[in-house]
């Protein structure tokens, strides 16, 4: 079967394996005579898929035990709004770091709610760097504090992680985006208050949303929380108050597993780090291409460059497609170019890329 090296931000690569095994249970499931997609989300078939997936995820990312893992729905961009709405409590302010678009995007949306102060952001570079934690001005009683840790369309990507302690904050919880990041390095779980993002990028298809939030920031939300997005909710009901992303659940404890068999996310960084400088090294040793992004903040997940001549855009876009390398647009707010190469992405596919890009700058440089 022909497969072509899917680059794209989200939805998607997923893991060959997975859809393989996705495509023999499609119609009847471990032999019980039904799709996972037919099943009752509260019988004991998919619960039992739903329950594997929890834990299969609380061990790759090491979760601990006052935390929970919620499975919900509307994306990280609905979280943006169920976040302050289930941790502001009887605090007036909320704090953000900003960091690209994402993280813009969430500081506006909850204004909403509460008052935000933006306690650091480097949209004076362009929002090619994260700001040292030295320079983050927190406000004087503040909620919480927000990143998005990896920003998908800028390709930046946090080079440490933030521990509010060393500033003396350690009382603040920190909310974390990491929709385009998770599973891809080992996190220290303890650092954060909440951790969030869909799905589709890292995990499995569009639909499904993670939230791993402490036990301690439960129970907070405003009464105009609807019950369905109240976490404290949601927890007492096994992520089961409606009804779930069946199908997108299944395919992400296939991947879970798919993950597992792999090594874990440890292994999973080591390969990603070798991708990640494999294509780096080709972008920054041939002058017809640029990034704009400070070296140390490189994402390992999504990589923009562009052209020096951007009236190639078309030919470069039409001649990867006929290559196999799909996916290649750089997005719509930014231009240029952007590869995203998460777990599934294989190393041949980047070698593939690679080969590609050094093809191209040859022929047209």
């Amino acid at each position: 079967m022909h497969r072509i090296y899917n680059f794209s931000a989200g939805p998607a690569v997923l893991p060959r394996e997975v859809l393989e095994q996705a495509r023999d249970e499609l119609v009847n499931w471990q032999g019980c005579g039904m799709s996972v997609m037919e099943m009752s989300h509260r019988g004991k078939e998919f619960t039992a898929i739903a329950q594997a997936a929890e834990a299969d995820f609380r061990d790759l990312m090491q979760v601990p035990a006052n935390y929970r893992i919620l499975f919900m729905q509307g994306g990280a961009i609905a979280q943006n709004a169920i976040i302050p709405m289930n941790l502001l409590g009887d605090k007036a302010t909320v704090d953000y770091v900003v960091t690209g678009i994402w993280s813009e995007k969430s500081q506006k949306e909850a204004r909403k709610y509460a008052q935000v102060n933006i306690a650091a952001t480097a949209e004076a570079t362009g929002h090619t760097t994260v700001p040292a934690m030295a320079e983050w001005r927190l406000s004087a009683d503040p909620a919480y504090l927000f990143t998005c840790t990896n920003e998908t369309i800028g390709g930046v990507e946090f080079p440490f992680e933030p521990d509010l302690a060393q500033i003396g904050r350690a009382e603040v919880p920190v909310v974390a985006d990491m929709s385009s990041h998770i599973l891809s390095r080992p996190v220290d779980i303890a650092k954060y208050g909440l951790i969030f993002g869909g799905a589709q990028k890292n995990i499995g298809p569009a639909g499904l949303t993670f939230v791993i939030v402490r036990d301690d920031l439960l129970g907070r939300a405003m009464k105009p929380c609807p019950s369905a997005f109240d976490y404290r909710i949601v927890a007492d009901n096994q992520s089961m108050y409606n009804t779930p992303p069946t199908y997108s659940l299944y395919i992400a404890g296939l991947v879970f597993r798919w993950l597992q068999a792999q090594g874990g996310v440890a292994a999973m960084e080591k390969v990603n780090i070798a991708k990640a400088a494999l294509l780096y090294e080709a972008l920054d040793r041939d002058a017809f291409y640029t990034t704009k992004v400070v070296p140390a903040c490189r994402s390992r997940m999504n990589v923009p460059f562009f052209l020096k001549d951007d009236s190639l855009n078309a030919t470069f876009l039409s001649e990867a497609a006929t290559a196999g390398l799909m996916q290649l647009k750089g997005h719509k707010s930014v231009g240029g170019m952007r590869a995203s190469i998460y777990n599934a992405m294989p190393l041949a596919g980047v070698q593939a890329l690679v080969a590609f890009l050094h093809d191209f700058s040859r022929r047209y440089g």
